[in-house]
């Protein structure tokens, strides 16, 4: 990735993790078990049989902070179904601006490839570390070939992700800081067990795309306003409602569409 901000993350992460990473490739592979994959909306939706032959070609995996899971123009090897990790898909611009153009957490895949020497089209970066369950993608197009319930759930799936990321693209042009920090947050709090999130202001205006001085403003309006308490790296949502208010159609609109599109994978 040329974004250096990303780069810097990234590498810092690398080397917190080196030691888990070591020690994790002295054990054993972990077993694969049903309760398990049911932490994944996509994974929970397969009927049980298409999803225990899927068993010996699952694969669970830790997923730390700042792992870059792919880059722009790599090979897809794998696809990605998170558990309690959430990722960042971003779109790195030549001169090194960076935008996060959608966020996938519990309830998707990230990487899904359907064509052989199929490349990204953006980048995805691990941003609340966490696991998740990796399938090579050589198994998922031939899946799509026999057909059945996996290639009709990622195809409603991959619609409700066209449809966050085209509601990005609008209140990326019609909203106020103020909005986006609050859908970013609200998108967040949707993927995570908790009302707290671990993250800094200059992670936050990297992933927006602003200048970090605008999310310290912003952050500081929505603090005295009672919604959010800020401390150095954790945010702590106290006004989940008066977050979506304040984040108006930025948020509604795509999540209406987006629990619409899911609730039809969930049937």
């Amino acid at each position: 990735m040329n974004n250096t901000q990303l780069a810097g993350i990234t590498q810092k992460a690398k080397s917190q993790n080196s030691a888990t990473s070591e020690a994790s490739k002295s054990q054993s592979k972990p077993i694969v078990s049903y309760s398990g994959t049911q932490q994944n909306e996509l994974l929970a939706a397969l009927p049980r049989q298409d999803l225990e032959e899927m068993f010996d070609h699952l694969e669970l995996v830790a997923m730390p902070f700042g792992k870059e899971l792919f880059e722009y123009g790599s090979k897809l090897e794998y696809v990605y179904f998170p558990t309690t990790a959430i990722v960042s898909l971003l779109y790195v611009m030549e001169d090194g601006a960076t935008t996060e153009i959608a966020v996938v957490g519990h309830e998707g895949a990230v990487g899904v490839s359907l064509f052989m020497g199929e490349r990204a089209t953006c980048s995805a970066v691990v941003q609340s570390a966490g696991y998740g369950y990796r399938l090579r993608t050589q198994f998922l197009r031939d899946a799509f070939n026999r057909g059945g319930a996996l290639p009709q759930l990622l195809m409603r799936y991959t619609n409700a992700l066209f449809a966050q990321m085209a509601q990005n693209a609008v209140g990326g042009r019609h909203s106020s800081i103020e909005q986006k920090l609050c859908r970013w947050l609200l998108d967040r709090l949707d993927r995570s067990a908790s009302n707290e999130l671990k993250v800094t202001q200059e992670l936050i205006s990297i992933m927006l795309g602003v200048r970090r001085e605008s999310i310290t403003a912003a952050a500081g309006k929505l603090q005295d306003e009672g919604l959010i308490q800020y401390r150095r790296g954790n945010i702590t949502v106290l006004d989940r409602a008066g977050l979506e208010d304040y984040a108006g159609e930025c948020y509604k609109v795509a999540k209406f569409e987006y629990d619409r599109l899911l609730a039809d994978v969930a049937r």
